[in-house]
């Protein structure tokens, strides 16, 4: 095992259409993707599409087709899965439009029993998305002590996320955690930091990232020039961004967080061009050619 991964499981579809119906209204998709879904979930997809071997999760399952198929997935992939049980697999409509995307969930969280241990031995990495509370922060601890990197998608306030960042090396959130802890995004930095996070960033979109380097040394990283008319699903893109740092990371650990990132900036640049995670999962030539086209201005 080199890598884990902690989170929740979705099954995505994801529908491309116009506007959405109301009452007894009835209408046609223009496209349409089903897939694989949930923060840590797709960025261990991206990751294993990346060419990461040995990568291991962590998420609910349960006895239903929709788990059957999420377990078919991970199989495609690579991917060992070792599941915490539920009653019902969880859902996701994604309906993106405009450059923004509305979501609609029915989740099962209720979980039928305690979350996996595992052997840690061999691994270099784990990503959490603060899903699963008690088994992020049980690994967290014990990636710590024994001085595996630890990576946080801080996507929202989840249960236990203030704790769970005393253990945190690179920690990537989104401006909507910021808004609900009544952070600015250089307060959020600042605040990262006082946790003991090595690396600390903010996403916002179109702004790309705000973050700090080994250093300390806060610096803006524009998110690469896709016009809009190009743009047709953002759903995923900052999963994708996640996973694509931790396979460049996995493959050059040397690296500055510069190079990993500006890695990862191509990856998501890649995924808000197609419908849906699945199609939205870069590999390394997609990369290089999605920085090519669109040159970025640092």
């Amino acid at each position: 095992m080199e890598a884990l991964f902690i989170g929740h499981s979705y099954i995505d579809v994801t529908m491309r259409a116009d506007a959405m119906p109301r009452g007894d209204e009835k209408s046609v998709a223009k496209d349409y993707a089903v897939s694989f879904g949930g923060n840590a979930v797709t960025a261990a997809f991206a990751c294993a599409k990346l060419g990461a071997a040995g990568i291991n999760l962590i998420t609910t399952l349960a006895p239903d087709w929709l788990g059957h198929m999420f377990m078919d997935m991970a199989a495609t992939y690579g991917i060992r899965v070792h599941p915490r049980r539920v009653h019902r697999s969880s859902l996701s409509f994604v309906l993106p439009n405009d450059g923004k995307r509305a979501i609609l969930r029915a989740r099962d969280d209720n979980f039928l029993e305690d979350f996996p241990r595992l052997d840690l031995h061999g691994v270099r990495v784990l990503h959490v998305d603060g899903h699963q509370a008690d088994a992020a922060i049980h690994y967290a601890r014990a990636c710590r002590e024994k001085g595996v990197l630890a990576s946080l998608d801080g996507g929202a306030r989840r249960a236990n996320v203030e704790e769970l960042l005393d253990f945190i090396d690179v920690a990537i959130v989104a401006e909507l955690l910021c808004e609900q802890m009544s952070l600015s995004e250089v307060d959020m930095l600042a605040y990262l930091k006082s946790k003991g996070c090595r690396i600390g960033g903010v996403t916002n979109g179109e702004q790309g990232l705000l973050w700090y380097d080994e250093r300390g040394e806060v610096s803006r990283m524009a998110a690469l020039p896709v016009p809009q008319g190009k743009v047709i699903d953002t759903s995923g893109a900052g999963d994708v961004f996640h996973g694509a740092y931790l396979a460049s990371y996995l493959e050059r650990p040397e690296a500055p967080w510069r190079e990993h990132f500006r890695f990862a900036r191509g990856a998501s640049a890649f995924k808000i061009q197609h419908l849906g995670n699945e199609a939205g999962l870069p590999t390394r030539n997609d990369i290089v050619a999605t920085v090519a086209e669109f040159a970025p201005s640092d």
